[in-house]
C-alpha cells in the first residue's frame, strides 16, 4: 500500500488506480434503502457491471447542495443490474436514499483491469483510441482520435496533421472488410484505405 492511499470502512484502498477509465454518471437514488441509479456511457456496460469497485469525481459542472455530505472517493458495490437503459447499484457504504441522493452527479470510473476480458477479434474502444493507422502500403493515415457508433458498426475517427497542426480527419469503417490487422501491443491498425479515400 502506498503512504497516500485511504481505507474505507471495510479495509480497502480507496487510491485512484492509473488506469482509471470514466464508464458512467450517477444520475439519482433508486428506491428507498440507498440504491442508486447510473447512466452508462456504453450500450454494452460490461466494465460497469462487472467492477466491484467504483471510483468517483465530482461534475465540475454542477454545484453540490450546501451541507450535503463529502463525495467518498471509491465505493464497493454490493450488486448492479441493468434496469432499462440505466444500471441500478448498491453499496454497502449507501445505507438509505438520502445518502444515494448525495451522489447524484457523481462521474464513475473503474479500473481498466477490472473491465471483462474481449472475446476474440473483440476491443474496447479506449484501447483503440491513440493507435496509429497505416494501410497496406504501409503509408500513415493518422492516429485514431475517438469511434462512432452509427447503430450497423462502429467507425474510427483518424486524424491526421502534418507539424503538429491538425489537418483533418478521415472516416474508417471498423469492419473486417477495411481493417486487416489490431495490433494493440504494437499500437497500430493496418487497414485497406487509400491516402485519398
Amino acid at each position: 500500500m502506498r503512504d497516500a492511499d485511504v481505507l474505507n470502512p471495510a479495509g480497502e484502498s480507496t487510491a485512484w488506480p492509473d488506469d482509471a477509465i470514466e464508464v458512467g454518471r450517477i444520475i439519482d437514488a433508486w428506491g428507498v434503502k440507498g440504491g442508486f441509479k447510473v447512466l452508462p456511457f456504453s450500450n454494452e456496460p460490461d466494465a460497469l457491471l462487472a467492477s466491484r469497485r467504483w471510483y468517483l469525481k465530482a461534475d465540475e459542472a454542477r454545484v453540490r447542495p450546501a451541507g450535503a455530505a463529502p463525495l467518498p472517493p471509491a465505493l464497493s458495490i454490493r450488486s448492479a443490474r441493468d434496469q432499462g437503459d440505466v444500471i441500478v447499484a448498491t453499496s454497502p457504504e449507501i445505507a438509505d436514499r438520502n445518502a444515494a441522493e448525495s451522489l447524484k452527479g457523481a462521474r464513475v470510473f473503474v479500473s481498466r483491469t477490472a473491465f471483462p476480458a474481449a472475446g476474440e477479434g473483440e476491443y474496447y474502444w479506449i484501447d483503440l483510441i491513440g493507435l496509429s493507422v497505416v494501410n497496406r502500403a504501409g503509408e500513415a493515415l493518422g492516429t485514431v482520435e475517438g469511434l462512432l457508433d452509427t447503430g450497423a458498426h462502429s467507425v474510427l475517427r483518424v486524424s491526421f496533421d502534418a507539424g503538429g497542426e491538425k489537418l483533418g480527419e478521415r472516416l474508417i469503417p471498423f469492419v473486417d472488410a477495411y481493417v486487416d490487422q489490431v495490433d494493440l501491443p504494437g499500437r497500430r491498425i493496418v487497414v485497406d484505405w487509400g491516402l485519398d479515400y
